[in-house]
């Protein structure tokens, strides 16, 4: 029985690499016919190769570095501005009135726009990629509390006053746990937006970064170094992503779990 429910999971895996295989045939088939010139599609052989050559002078960590560095830094601030805020302003709605309509503005607001008047303001140093990479994760985070926060059952809250918890008992020991699952989703969204806003801020004013490699392989017309940079801001994508969720997993001891799936 153990046996044939494990089945469905690993075909599953199995598919989801299946697709890449044919990415990368179709990819081979259509460099050796010719149908783009190799300028344009280099050979996966090539792009490879670049890789390899990157790993062994250290450019690629470098630069991986650099990301990755920018993008936990921006991702720790949004984390604490927006769960605070968002439990403050799910327990008090009446003073989310007020600051409403400047949220949805800000939040409707690309920060890739900002940054002509980020790199004015702060220069091309790091502070303007982490106030990018700020204004791209805070508000999932913080419409995520917002929401876990709200949606907390009434009835578990009369609860609490039945046995005469205070208000900040409650909040602590009833509110917040009611709205961990959607804090964790907030946090899982508001990772994978901090990784493309880096991006974009790098292309724009970096000398590091991922996003500085593709821009700096444009410039060079050096497309597989380009391919490279895309393919490992995916695939480190995925590794975040998964490491994350394991790790959300364990702390909520299963709360989050389809979340993650």
């Amino acid at each position: 029985m153990k046996e044939n429910a494990r089945r469905p999971i690993g075909l599953e895996k199995l598919r989801g690499i299946i697709i890449f295989v044919v990415i990368l045939i179709a990819w081979k088939v259509v460099t050796e016919i010719g149908v783009w010139n190799s300028y344009i599609l280099p050979p996966p052989e090539k792009v490879f190769k670049t890789f390899i050559d990157m790993i062994i002078d250290g450019s690629i960590f470098i630069n991986i570095y650099a990301s990755v560095k920018r993008v936990i830094v921006g991702f720790i601030i949004s984390a604490i501005l927006g769960i605070p805020l968002g439990i403050f302003f799910g327990v008090h709605k009446n003073a989310y009135e007020y600051f409403k309509p400047l949220i949805n503005f800000l939040r409707n607001t690309p920060p890739l726009a900002l940054i002509p008047m980020l790199i004015l303001w702060f220069g091309i140093g790091e502070k303007s990629k982490i106030i990018i990479i700020i204004l791209a994760s805070f508000f999932p985070i913080f419409t995520n509390t917002l929401k876990g926060i709200r949606d907390c059952d009434p009835k578990l809250v009369e609860v609490g006053e039945i046995f005469e918890l205070t208000g900040l008992q409650i909040i602590f020991k009833i509110i917040i746990p009611n709205a961990i699952l959607d804090i964790a989703i907030g946090l899982k969204l508001a990772l994978g937006y901090s990784f493309r806003a880096i991006i974009g801020a790098e292309l724009v004013a970096a000398s590091s970064g991922l996003g500085y490699l593709i821009s700096d392989g444009k410039e060079m017309s050096k497309t597989d170094v380009v391919i490279v940079g895309i393919i490992v801001i995916g695939v480190l994508g995925i590794l975040t992503d998964y490491i994350f969720s394991k790790l959300v997993k364990k702390v909520g001891k299963g709360k989050a779990v389809e979340a993650y799936d």
